[in-house]
């Protein structure tokens, strides 16, 4: 018997105001219809959401990426969100520096996100996820800089 788990949207994780001008800002910038800048948005917060909750990088893909960078020049509401879910910054670190660390294999590394954003109960667009990052450079290697324990208890 199989049992069917429902998944919660990230959206509702940010006023809904915020969610209007970063899929606007999206849709805009890189000619996408709102309906796309809205599921690029929310795999975003979902991809956030499960940062928050796990010790070691997750990354996005390539298009989850562009919702990220996109909250990101929001910085007041990047800062309070952060503050709000995870309890503390979560840092955008592109993999681009020769001598960082390796986060893993680019298509482990998309599965272990993919798999933290369902264990944290959001909905996964399976579709925004199926493409497979490359090694380096932003936009296709990004990752969160999760703390060195594990993150703490709100």
């Amino acid at each position: 018997m199989t049992v069917a788990v429902e998944r919660s949207s990230a959206c509702t994780l940010i006023p809904e105001r915020l969610f209007r001008r970063l899929t606007t800002r999206i849709a805009t910038e890189h000619g996408v219809s709102c309906a796309h800048a809205e599921r690029v948005m929310d795999q975003a917060l979902a991809f956030l959401g499960a940062c928050a909750t796990i010790s070691e990088p997750l990354s996005p893909s390539p298009e989850v990426d562009i919702g990220w960078h996109t909250f990101i020049l929001y910085t007041a509401d990047y800062a309070k969100f952060c503050d709000q879910v995870a309890g503390r910054f979560l840092h955008h670190v592109p993999d681009d520096d020769p001598a960082a660390p390796e986060v893993g294999d680019p298509v482990d590394l998309t599965e272990r996100t993919v798999s933290a954003i369902e264990a944290a109960g959001y909905h996964v667009d399976r579709e925004l996820w199926a493409k497979r990052p490359l090694c380096s450079q932003c936009h296709n290697g990004c990752y969160n800089d999760p703390p060195p324990n594990p993150p703490p208890r709100r």
